[in-house]
């Protein structure tokens, strides 16, 4: 049973501190929305002039950024549409009352990508800073009168006829005592370098010394010019075609001035359908930097710095790419501080994948040499996106490249087309193997390479993850390292040697074999290898090898120094050192034999350590005595 139904009260006294103080996430955010909204009022005048309701001279637009310290003040003016004393009262008095969304109701049809704000919010900002703030305007409209609007930060304010000088807004913020950093010019330029290096209208902030040689004098002389800060019209915003590489690599270069190395190529993104999206991507050399690479993608809304926090917006594998988007369809929540996640921003990610997916598809079709000079730099990139992304997997599974240990690369298809005859295992598995240390592995992989089998390289940070993708994602095809077990049974099925020993000398040779190792961290295999092949390796099962290979790369070594990992001790029974080991009558003389051929293997694996290679080293040195 409802007991009562009504309204809820909102007072306007106690929303306006909130609006002030809460609002916006860091206070240096109210420069971004004061000059936003000069640009929109110098926008809607150049929207009004061409559509013919303004009948007024453009003239000069610059917006202009003035520090008074000895007053306290902090100016922003601009030269657009200004403002009646009636639309002081409207656009200002009425808080969250937008100029923008009503500017694009009246006028249908105008571009709504041209204006910025659309809560009617930002003006607020300036009390986060301000302890009073004066609006002095005039509007372009003829015979109109010049106001001044002032505030104390208290829901109380004045409007007062004035004297201007010029059509436009004077913006004049009463900085208080614990603001006063924003009459520093250093903090102001910082700011306007952040959020308004690319607005669509000019912003003079100061000025700037160049030093020139003047027509007939020998030596250079300071010259003052103003200091317009912003480009406005960015690469991004140009036609894909009308832009050279050079442009490109100089775009990068304003964007990042401190990175030292150009990039590996970039991608110009340019739609208007189902959305309005456009930027430039690009590519770094991205080999063992996969974490610090990341947020270095700038989000812009009208070309006004947002955010370079794009969680949800860009896929995190696509973090790692440098540059631009920009999009007024990005849904910001009222203070543009946070993205909102909806439908729209799934859609652009999803967009955005599909272009990188493209272009690099582009590249390995058009120019396949040239893809494989960058792929080093690019492989971690592309491996993190196939390993998060499963969209973007399909798409690259089809270029993805491989390399071997000879240098040569090829596609995933390729590769198991090159390899499918010889390295296939009793199940018919294909059986792919790869090296991680090509001089720690030396012996293993000249092994492997006798036999014509093939070794890729895998030495990047991603690999092992992306070996176990490749394993979920392929048919009958598993990875193994060239010093693991599973070459030991390819190996000993290609040859299908015949033993030089009985079943009893076999058994005697494992007997003796076991009582010579530790049980806890070596399993003795004999295998019928020809008499080339070492007399004993150590190998290790595969699956427990990566494992504990992963388990270093994230730093979680404790587990496997504790002794846990088991090694295989494989003993060739057709190698004549064998035979002869077996055979010798001297037990002492026998042990040795054991122990100089288990620590050659040992040696082969990097792991004789400590006083086992001291005692090495002497035995080798006696026997040469």
């Amino acid at each position: 049973m409802s007991l009562k139904s009504g309204s809820i009260s909102m007072q306007t006294e106690n929303m306006f501190p909130i609006i002030k103080k809460f609002l916006y996430s860091d206070n240096e955010i109210f420069l971004r929305e004061l000059v936003s909204n000069a640009v929109d009022a110098t926008r809607k005048l150049q929207t009004l002039v061409n559509l013919g309701k303004a009948s007024c001279e453009l003239g000069d637009l610059t917006i202009e950024i003035k520090i008074n310290k000895a007053d306290k003040e902090l100016v922003i003016s601009d030269k657009g549409v200004g403002m009646t004393a009636e639309e002081v009262e409207k656009y200002i008095n009425n808080v969250a009352f937008s100029g923008a969304n009503e500017f694009l109701e009246k006028y249908k049809g105008v571009d709504a990508s041209t204006l910025i704000g659309h809560f009617g919010l930002g003006f607020y900002s300036a009390f986060m800073v301000a302890d009073k703030v004066d609006i002095v305007t005039l509007s372009y409209l003829p015979d109109a009168v010049p106001v001044k609007w002032t505030c104390d930060g208290s829901t109380q304010y004045a409007i007062d006829e004035t004297e201007k000088e010029g059509r436009g807004t004077d913006v004049i913020l009463h900085l208080s005592d614990d603001t006063l950093e924003f009459l520093e010019e250093d903090r102001i330029l910082g700011i306007l370098k952040k959020y308004c290096k690319f607005l669509p209208v000019p912003v003079r902030f100061g000025n700037e010394t160049r030093w020139e040689k003047p027509e007939g004098e020998e030596k250079e002389k300071p010259v003052e010019y103003p200091r317009i800060i912003n480009n406005t019209r960015p690469l991004w915003k140009k036609n894909p075609s009308e832009v050279t590489e050079q442009e490109y690599n100089d775009f990068y270069r304003e964007l990042y001035p401190y990175s030292f190395e150009q990039p590996l190529f970039h991608i110009h993104i340019n739609i208007d359908y189902p959305f309005n999206l456009t930027g430039i991507l690009s590519f770094p050399k991205v080999r063992q930097q996969v974490d610090v690479q990341k947020n270095k993608i700038q989000l812009y809304c009208n070309q006004v710095y947002i955010t370079d926090q794009l969680e949800g917006v860009v896929p995190e594998f696509l973090m790692l790419l440098h540059g631009v988007i920009d999009s007024p369809d990005i849904p910001l929540n009222v203070s543009r501080s946070y993205l909102q996640s909806d439908g729209n921003v799934k859609k652009i990610a999803s967009h955005i994948t599909k272009k990188v997916a493209d272009k690099l598809e582009e590249m390995f079709k058009n120019n396949r040499e040239d893809f494989q000079n960058k792929w080093d730099d690019m492989k971690a990139f592309m491996q993190y996106g196939m390993l998060t992304d499963e969209k973007f997997y399909e798409r690259a599974v089809k270029f993805c490249l491989v390399k071997n240990i000879n240098n040569e690369y090829f596609s995933i298809e390729e590769y198991q087309q090159k390899t499918a005859t010889l390295q296939k295992d009793k199940d018919d598995k294909l059986v792919i193997l790869y090296a991680t240390d090509t001089e720690g592995q030396y012996a293993q992989i000249q092994s492997a390479k006798s036999r014509g089998y093939d070794v890729l390289l895998m030495d990047g940070i991603l690999d092992m993850h992306f070996v176990n993708l490749m394993e979920q994602k392929l048919e009958k095809v598993t990875f193994a390292r060239v010093d693991a077990d599973t070459i030991d049974k390819l190996i000993a099925k290609d040859e299908a040697l015949p033993s030089k020993l009985s079943k009893e000398e076999e058994t005697s040779l494992k007997t003796f074999a076991e009582s010579m190792v530790n049980k806890d961290k070596f399993e003795v295999v004999l295998e019928n290898l020809s008499d080339e092949d070492y007399p004993m390796s150590v190998t290790k099962p595969e699956f427990m090898r990566r494992f504990s290979d992963m388990q270093k790369m994230s730093g979680a070594n404790a587990f496997w120094n504790s002794g846990m990992e088991k090694s295989n001790l494989v003993v060739n029974t057709n190698n004549q050192l064998i035979v002869s080991m077996l055979q010798e009558s001297d037990e002492e003389k026998k042990k040795e034999m054991f122990n100089q051929l288990f620590d050659l293997a040992l040696i082969l694996q990097q792991m004789l350590q400590g006083e086992a290679l001291d005692n090495f080293v002497k035995r080798c040195i006696q026997q040469m005595k």
